[in-house]
């Protein structure tokens, strides 16, 4: 494939000469093309043939051979009871009409999941997954000029939902020091009057950290002192790993009207797939952001996916089953980096199906190593799409394989990947592909690479 409008192709040409003032700024931004370091760039570096590990254009490694844990979805996942309702919704009356928003049911489900009763002050609308619900919310209330306050490292798609708007995102570092939560108090420093809204990605994909009911009660004040809305998106929280770390979303704990909710059933519930997520808040911004949906693509999600995503939050027992396995997997990683020197847990997640390794005391980078675990079938994501801080040094896992296999593969091939990654075979491959995406991040990152830190 020489040339392709598919993100890991070769470029088709320059921005065209009819583009909005928001794509352009898109288009200059990291976040337009998958800047960071991806399987498909690791399959070009390691020289392994694309059309073998994705027959016709799938997008799954081949379980039986790859640990792949880099994907967020849980593969312990989707529960057989969302399967069935799937299958039993494919009927000639739900395909040959228009769906409703979401049917009932779910609306009513959905809205249990974010730990509030439907009623005259909030509401719950259909989304295509949780990134839908922060872009329809963005759009409701920011535009050209006006800024956004997220974290970094952060979720890799709000930065460019906020570009889309015309809006600018203005990102507050986290890390070690706060618990990679976002420190109210930075939060503050960062608003100005151009801010319309602040995004809290929580739990934080892939630390699997909580924010703290008096942090969020300190940033509910911010958006009343202030008139912004804040963006609560809880996609990770319904897999819970350690059960004294209490976790409400901004909705249930009513602090104030400023804030909306999102979730998927993508990620926690292995139905990515699906497309259905839901976005819950003040009833008239509903009333607004389904207006904004209609007058975008005037469709609403699939009612066969409805059922599913019913199935999915109706099964009580397969959130405990797929919470066990996050534990072993997790107990199995610490158990293997107890044995090798220089990587680390960044910190212990608490809710979610993924972690961060930081890989900063090996003296690799997380890029090199990512790419030394993809030649011996371990597919892992670097942290440089999250943000700068600690862009080099992070290293993404999905903890929700139910197959022993993977997490025992990874133990064996990863004292031999750190070993290769701190030799530098792959130094100047991954800095060169990192040059060649041509944004100022990546030039950046390509140049930490060169000097091997």
């Amino acid at each position: 494939m020489s040339s392709s409008v598919l993100t890991w192709g070769a470029d088709p040409g320059s921005t065209p000469l009819l583009a909005s003032e928001r794509l352009r700024a898109l288009e200059r931004s990291h976040h337009a093309m998958w800047n960071y370091l991806t399987y498909r760039d690791a399959i070009g570096i390691v020289g392994l043939d694309p059309a073998t590990l994705y027959p016709g254009g799938t997008t799954r490694l081949d379980p039986a051979t790859w640990a792949d844990l880099g994907w967020l979805t849980c593969f312990a996942g989707p529960p057989p009871s969302a399967v069935r309702a799937m299958r039993e919704a494919v009927t000639a009356e739900h395909l040959n009409q228009y769906s409703p928003d979401l049917i009932e049911p779910l609306r009513d489900a959905a809205a249990g999941v974010l730990g509030r009763d439907r009623d005259d002050g909030f509401e719950v609308v259909g989304t295509e997954g949780a990134q839908a619900g922060i872009a329809l919310s963005l759009m409701a209330v920011a535009g050209p000029g006006d800024e956004v306050v997220l974290s970094d490292p952060g979720y890799f798609h709000v930065p460019s939902a906020v570009i889309a708007t015309g809006a600018v995102p203005v990102t507050v570092s986290i890390g070690a020091g706060h618990g990679y939560r976002l420190d109210p108090d930075a939060v503050a420093a960062a608003i100005t009057p151009r801010t319309r809204a602040i995004v809290i990605v929580d739990p934080l994909n892939p630390y699997g950290t909580v924010q703290s009911e008096d942090e969020l009660a300190a940033l509910a004040r911010l958006a009343d002192e202030h008139d912004l809305l804040l963006i609560h998106d809880v996609t990770h929280g319904s897999i819970v790993i350690d059960r004294d770390a209490p976790f409400r979303s901004l909705p249930a704990l009513e602090l104030t009207d400023n804030a909306v909710a999102t979730f998927s059933v993508s990620h926690c519930y292995g139905m990515a797939g699906a497309r259905i997520g839901f976005l819950g808040g003040p009833s008239r911004l509903m009333r607004s952001c389904l207006r904004l949906k209609a007058a975008l693509t005037r469709l609403n999600t699939s009612l066969v996916a409805q059922h599913g995503a019913l199935g999915a939050l109706r099964d009580e027992g397969y959130l405990a089953q797929a919470e066990a396995i996050v534990r072993r997997n997790l107990a199995h990683l610490q158990a293997t980096l107890s044995r090798v020197d220089g990587i680390e847990l960044a910190t212990a997640p608490v809710r979610g199906l993924a972690c961060a390794l930081d890989t900063s005391g090996a003296g690799v980078t997380a890029q090199e190593l990512m790419v030394a675990l993809f030649a011996r079938h371990v597919a892992t994501y670097p942290g440089d799409g999250m943000g700068t801080t600690a862009a080099a040094t992070t290293l993404r896992l999905n903890l929700s394989r139910p197959d022993p296999w993977a997490m025992e593969h990874l133990r064996a091939m990863l004292p031999d990947a750190i070993a290769e990654a701190a030799s530098g075979r792959w130094r100047e491959p991954v800095a060169a592909l990192l040059e060649s995406k041509a944004t100022p991040r990546a030039i950046d990152l390509a140049a930490t690479i060169r000097g091997g830190r």
